[in-house]
């Protein structure tokens, strides 16, 4: 291996890698257009304006009775119109002749020139006519129409108490007016922003296009999950472990079985997947300095650069192009995975994709923690009450889990946080305040 990089210069040279084919031919991000239904999760491409108003017109906020505030006399029995449901238009209110109630629905059209709503509950009797005329039948809301009539033509009429001006109506435009921005560009797409954009008629959204990832293991020691443990063996960790935290950033990812110990096996898996269609070959295990390294023995003659990073855990790297498809080899332990995974691939998906980013926050250390001299530790760690601080815990404390080991995966699962040494620090106070990066 070559002199060891540092964290900042793998970084760059994972972003620099990616950027060729996650980029479009312009250096700007590539996007697609995908139907509304698929963009969860998704960041939006550009920004997203509305093309209507929300709501689109003056509608009632209760099933009640539409009138003309302080028109009427308060107790005095009004005849009830026409009713107006949901979905269809209503005739206006006159300003002459006798004084109406309109019932109208929740959501329903307010008929042009009523200005408020009364709740159907406290009129008097509680409630809207037994029937109502079939549509060829009803009466239209004017004042020189009989209003008041039902299916059978008995007149109808209720008493209603005084309203204000603009009781109980959603004007047109108070959620959201034409032209406003509903969705700025870089935005992920949780629920909440897709029901906008379908209220706002949006049926189709430009996302930055999501890459797929092949995702690796290796080891003849390496078996599958569900399958018996024979003496010597241990069970596929990584490709579960880094298939998630792809698929958590967004990435679509496909996983192969796990390639032995044989050079040959691997590239004729690689040079069967490549041509499948990916964007990104992961690899875990097969890259350090033992006598069995199968990714480096496979890939000796490849553009491919076998290297040390000035970190712990996660030193040993790879990093090049595979039949020109972008490749990373991250170490063979779970948690040197998980770590790689953080600190180079998640940053730059972060940056070209749109992918989550790590959050990044500062806490106090609760016990006392030395490193060695030279490399950058990530230690895992448990920030106090995180779920009540959200993603910002200044001041409060962490403390580390499972110690510095790289094999510890359960300390990982109990873990929210890493915790960050820089590579000049050897020695760290009980209180001192730390970087830490949520997971």
């Amino acid at each position: 291996m070559s002199q060891r990089r540092s964290v900042a210069e793998h970084q760059q040279a994972v972003v620099d890698l990616l950027a060729r084919n996650f980029q479009s031919d312009d250096g700007g991000q590539a996007t697609e257009t995908v139907p509304l239904a698929e963009g969860l999760g998704r960041c939006i491409a550009a920004t997203v304006v509305s093309p209507v108003d929300l709501p689109p017109f003056d509608n009632s906020q209760m099933d009640g009775y539409a009138v003309i505030a302080g028109e009427y006399a308060v107790g005095t029995p009004l005849l009830v119109a026409a009713p107006v449901p949901a979905g269809s238009v209503p005739a206006p209110l006159a300003a002459d002749g006798p004084a109406q109630a309109v019932p109208v629905m929740t959501g329903s059209m307010i008929p042009p020139g009523a200005t408020a709503v009364i709740p159907v509950e406290e009129a008097t009797p509680p409630r809207f006519p037994p029937t109502y005329p079939t549509a060829d039948q009803r009466p239209v809301n004017s004042r020189n129409q009989p209003p008041g009539t039902t299916a059978d033509t008995t007149p109808f009429s209720v008493a209603l108490p005084a309203v204000e001006e603009g009781k109980f109506i959603r004007r047109k435009g108070s959620d959201v007016r034409a032209g406003d921005t509903l969705v700025p560009a870089g935005q992920r797409l949780p629920p909440a922003y897709l029901g906008l954009l379908a209220a706002a008629g949006i049926a189709t959204v430009d996302v930055q296009r999501q890459p797929t990832v092949l995702v690796l293991a290796t080891g003849d020691e390496v078996v599958q999950p569900g399958t018996e443990l024979a003496p010597g063996k241990i069970y596929d960790a990584n490709s579960t472990l880094l298939s998630s935290l792809l698929r958590d950033a967004g990435m679509n990812v496909r996983t192969s079985a796990v390639v032995r110990d044989q050079p040959e096996q691997l590239v004729a898996t690689l040079q069967r997947e490549t041509t499948a269609g990916v964007d990104l070959i992961l690899t875990s295990g097969g890259i350090s300095a033992g006598a069995y390294e199968v990714v480096k023995q496979a890939l000796a003659d490849s553009d491919v650069e076998f290297l040390s990073v000035a970190m712990q855990p996660g030193g040993p790297q790879a990093i090049g192009l595979v039949h020109g498809v972008p490749f990373l080899g991250f170490p063979g332990n779970p948690v040197s995975s998980a770590v790689s995974f953080e600190v180079f691939l998640r940053p730059a998906l972060a940056l070209l994709c749109g992918a989550r980013p790590s959050r990044r926050s500062t806490a106090r250390i609760d016990a006392a923690l030395t490193s060695p001299a030279g490399r950058t530790q990530f230690r895992r760690g448990i920030v106090e009450d995180l779920s009540a601080a959200g993603t910002s815990v200044v001041g409060s404390t962490v403390r580390e889990v499972g110690g510095a080991s790289s094999h510890l995966l359960a300390s990982l699962a109990a873990a929210n946080a890493l915790i960050l040494i820089p590579h000049a620090v050897t020695d760290v106070s009980a209180g001192t305040e730390v970087e830490v990066w949520l997971l």
